[in-house]
């Protein structure tokens, strides 16, 4: 289960008008103001500089205001063409300059961060100012209103009505006094939500370091990760030590093997404690106020809480759904959990360990656990995890499944230098779009794994524009001449993100509204569905050589992977689900002020034990308070029984790469936003999804 993200993919809809300069008198030099002369359109990152994305943000609000207004002064009837078309096709520049908002997570600093201050609040207008324009829903809801008599096909319809749905849960239909305080509300949030990241950034790559200086402190640590630590410590300017920091490939490996007791409670309360620190970063004010808010504008929209109106228009459909099938996995997962806490405590008995297990000792205990009972640790599996191999891999199932091509390209101008692009094109050569794939940690970079596109796909005077998508990661760098080596989780990452980058790279709609508009819970069905490859022995075999010998991994090593593959999975199940419980009920239940004791009603609720923290802590929650997954978080295991389901129809076919299956999957990612969820999905799997699958996956049954 991977954020962000994430991340992640959105299309940005609804951009609009605010009081900005009128965009005459543009400073051609400007790249967003001229057709991009780059192969394939991309943007010219080399060109692109800070003072640009200010003007250009505002002569598109300019220009969409021009558009709209010739929508609303239009005196013909209103009709699918002259306003549901022409509103959808309107705010070309300003979707050419939102590519800022992606480098702003991926590669941000204390300028970028300032105009972000200034940009959002003009984001917030804008939207706010389409969205309550009375004069443009009158015309939308016209045409919504006869739209059973205009003869309209069915992906124009399902437009109309969502563009329709848009504007009523945007506030449309509020009196004048209720829009204002939306406004305002709307303002505040999304100021909030800016800080909430910034200060997770903060604490994240700044504010901690382990620095030990100690050698007899590193025991137990592979050499990969010391050399690692002594790398980061010369970039800190502390050479002769070893630096840990909160990024996850430096402090989970940290977790699994290193003997100092003291030390690993160290850094995992230095985790855990980040946006919760009661300095300049702190978030919970920040949380106190974002959930008031959230909870006044649900209700002022006519719903009784903020996850109601959230997951209103989800596959969900109702909170209480969620809840219900949350618990439904969680009380087998939360007693297997508890079985393997007994097992590491049984184990620190054995060796005459004087203590209780705690939470900043399950990495590694449960390290040692797999290695009694399976033979096998991380530190044998990551010299075959080779990052270029890994990609290799990706990319040998892409092909397999769908028939693409990957073509390696160095003439595409890039926003960091370690960015690295591809085109992809069909197996006849015809271009389907451009990759991005970013891959290391770096301080202007938030954390965690996302995918995003610099150019979605749509239509324009009856030409396809292709998309342009991007993966993030956090990945382990090279170090002490070794090439980046993966772990296991980071190759099903990579895995996870390129299936958002599939879906948004196949997606093939009519009209921005409705190209990959699926909802929040149907999201990461393309992108975990992917991970099941990345484990496939099959697969395995293709791309996981040693990076010294090129030697395949060998059988017995592939059989200890699949015997542990349950392993460890009542953990990983119970700190997920308890984030998605917690996400529910920071949005469906009262607040009483106090963000720490909310947190603990919440986890006493449902039984979470005292050795495992929820993935997130409130403090930190950027899914939710920053990232768009607010009565979201539940999404991840509600598509991981969609993935699970779809991935044993390839499993039950007896070919992992059925050509029929894929081919229908892949309708599946280019047509998913033409219809509801449920139905795109039956579409594929001729039936509605099991949970039985996900639950053998996981061991829970």
């Amino acid at each position: 289960m991977k954020k962000i993200g994430i991340s992640i993919v959105a299309i940005m809809l609804f951009i609009s008008v605010c009081n900005s300069t009128s965009g005459q008198n543009k400073d051609m030099s400007n790249p967003f103001f001229n057709e991009y002369k780059t192969p394939f359109q991309v943007p010219p990152f080399n060109e692109i500089k800070l003072e640009h994305f200010l003007p250009a943000i505002e002569a598109g609000i300019s220009e969409q205001q021009t558009e709209i207004k010739s929508i609303t002064d239009n005196k013909e009837e209103p009709t699918f063409e002259n306003t549901i078309l022409a509103f959808d096709q309107s705010g070309e520049l300003l979707n050419k300059a939102s590519i800022f908002s992606n480098l702003n997570s991926a590669n941000t600093n204390d300028q970028m961060q300032a105009l972000a201050r200034e940009i959002t609040p003009k984001m917030s207008a804008h939207r706010d100012n389409i969205n309550l324009n009375k004069e443009l829903f009158k015309r939308v809801k016209t045409v919504y209103d006869k739209r059973n008599n205009l003869n309209l096909n069915h992906e124009q319809l399902r437009a109309v009505e969502k563009y329709y749905q848009d504007f009523e849960r945007n506030g449309a239909n509020l009196p004048d006094e209720k829009q204002a305080e939306l406004r305002k509300l709307n303002e505040e949030l999304s100021m909030l939500s800016l800080k909430f990241g910034e200060n997770i950034l903060a604490e994240t790559n700044k504010t901690f370091r382990l620095v030990i200086d100690q050698k007899a402190d590193l025991k137990g640590l592979p050499e990969d990760v010391i050399t690692a630590a002594a790398d980061q410590a010369k970039k800190d300017k502390m050479e002769g030590k070893w630096v840990f920091t909160l990024q996850k490939p430096s402090m989970i490996p940290f977790l699994q093997y290193a003997e100092n007791r003291s030390l690993r409670e160290k850094i995992y309360r230095g985790y855990i404690s980040r946006g919760n620190n009661n300095n300049t970063n702190d978030n919970k004010e920040i949380i106190a106020k974002m959930v008031t808010l959230r909870d006044q504008r649900a209700k002022l929209l006519g719903f009784a809480n903020h996850a109601a109106y959230t997951v209103d228009i989800n596959m969900a459909k109702t909170p209480e759904n969620i809840d219900n099938f949350l618990m439904k996995l969680w009380n087998p997962a939360i007693e297997r959990a508890k079985k393997e806490r007994d097992d590491m405590q049984a184990l620190i008995n054995a060796e005459g360990g004087k203590f209780k297990l705690e939470m900043w000792d399950w990495w590694f205990y449960a390290e040692k656990v797999r290695k009694a009972k399976y033979d096998l640790d991380e530190a044998q599996l990551k010299p075959y995890f080779k990052l270029d191999n890994v990609v290799d891999g990706m990319i040998y199932v892409a092909n397999k499944l769908y028939g693409i091509k990957f073509i390696r390209r160095t003439d595409l101008p890039v926003y960091n230098e370690e960015v690295r692009t591809y085109e992809v094109q069909e197996a006849d050569g015809r271009h389907i779009g451009v990759f991005y794939m970013d891959f290391h940690p770096r301080s202007g970079k938030n954390a965690g794994a996302w995918c995003n596109s610099f150019r979605t796909q749509a239509y324009k005077d009856g030409k396809k524009i292709t998309p342009v998508v991007s993966i993030v990661c956090n990945f382990t760098r090279p170090s002490g001449g070794a090439p980046a080596l993966l772990s296991f989780d980071e190759v099903k990452t990579l895995f996870h993100e390129s299936g958002h980058a599939f879906h948004s790279l196949f997606t093939d709609g009519p009209y921005r509204r409705t190209s990959r508009s699926v909802p929040r819970d149907f999201v990461e069905l393309p992108s975990q569905i992917m991970e099941n490859w990345a484990s496939e022995p099959e697969v395995l075999r293709v791309y996981a050589k040693h990076y010294q010998t090129g030697k395949v991994i060998p059988d017995a090593l592939i059989a200890k992977l699949e015997k542990s593959a349950q392993f460890n999975q009542g953990f990983e199940t119970v700190e997920y689900l308890a984030a998605s419980f917690l996400d529910m009920d920071w949005h469906s239940k009262t607040f009483d002020g106090n963000v720490e004791a909310f947190e603990k009603t919440s986890m006493d609720k449902i039984g979470l034990i005292n050795e495992i923290e929820p993935r997130y802590r409130s403090s930190y929650f950027s899914h939710i308070f920053s990232g768009g997954y607010s009565a979201g978080y539940y999404v991840y295991i509600w598509a991981a029984v969609l993935d699970a389901d779809a991935f044993d129809a390839f499993k039950q076919s007896g070919n992992i790469f059925n050509p029929e299956l894929a081919a229908r999957f892949r309708t599946l990612l280019a047509k998913s936003g033409s219809d509801e969820g449920m139905v795109v999905y039956k579409n594929f799997r001729g039936q509605e999804p099991s949970i039985e699958p996900l639950l053998r996956r996981r061991g829970l049954k």
